[in-house]
Formats: C-alpha cells, sequence, structure tokens
C-alpha cells in the first residue's frame, strides 16, 4: 500500500463518521470530535503542532536518538490525523492536499511566499 493509499484510506474512515454517514459520538472520537465542531479539532491541531515542535527540538537537541525521532513521527502522525479530520469538515481531503502541493512542485519556496505577498496586497488594495 503507498502513502497515498493509507491517507485515502483513513480519509475515507474519517469521512464514514461524520453524523451525516452514522457517525456516534458516543463510540467514535471522530464523531465526538466533529460533533463538536471546529473549535474541538482545531484545539487539538494547535496541540499537536505544538508537541511536533517539541519532539523535533527534543529529536534536534537530545542526541537525535531513535527513540526521540519515533516520538517526532508520533507527533506528526497525531498533527496528519487531526488535520485530515479538519479537511473532512470542509469536505475535503488528502487528495486537495497534494494536488495543491503537485501544483507547486518545481516552483521556488521563496518565489512562492512573494507571490502569496503581492497577492494579498493588490486584494487588499481599494
Amino acid at each position: 500500500m503507498t502513502s497515498n493509499d493509507s491517507l485515502a484510506k483513513l480519509a475515507a474512515t474519517i469521512e464514514s463518521r461524520k453524523a451525516a454517514n452514522g457517525g456516534d459520538p458516543a463510540s467514535s472520537y471522530v464523531a465526538r470530535l466533529l460533533h463538536k465542531g471546529p473549535d474541538a479539532f482545531l484545539k487539538k491541531i494547535g496541540e499537536e503542532a505544538a508537541e511536533a515542535i517539541m519532539a523535533a527540538k527534543d529529536a534536534e537537541y537530545g542526541g537525535n536518538t531513535d527513540v526521540l525521532k519515533a516520538k517526532l513521527v508520533g507527533e506528526v502522525a497525531d498533527l496528519w490525523f487531526h488535520s485530515l479530520v479538519a479537511l473532512a469538515h470542509f469536505d475535503l481531503g488528502p487528495a486537495d492536499v497534494i494536488a495543491e502541493l503537485e501544483r507547486r512542485e518545481g516552483t521556488s519556496g521563496i518565489e512562492e511566499k512573494a507571490l502569496r505577498k503581492v497577492l494579498a496586497r493588490e486584494s487588499e488594495a481599494p
């Protein structure tokens, strides 16, 4: 199974937990997060992002051991999972993110960021 298949499978499971698809908040963590609304899963994304940052810092400054690397992978997995819940809420999925990454392929990150700043300024202009 490819990484893309794994993400698609997880996204399908998350989709099945939506209330419209019979998801029960009493028996499913995902259904509970979706039932509570964006504040619940957005808070989890923030928490998981902070934990991923701390795990990366630990891996960088704590000796870069296999245990610390595994901790970082686990925290990023949690971050990705909760991000997939957010995407599902907005009727999006991993394919949408992959399409955006593919669109950016071959574009310098510096150029991409500069272009976003120009577009933001243009949208703010009277």
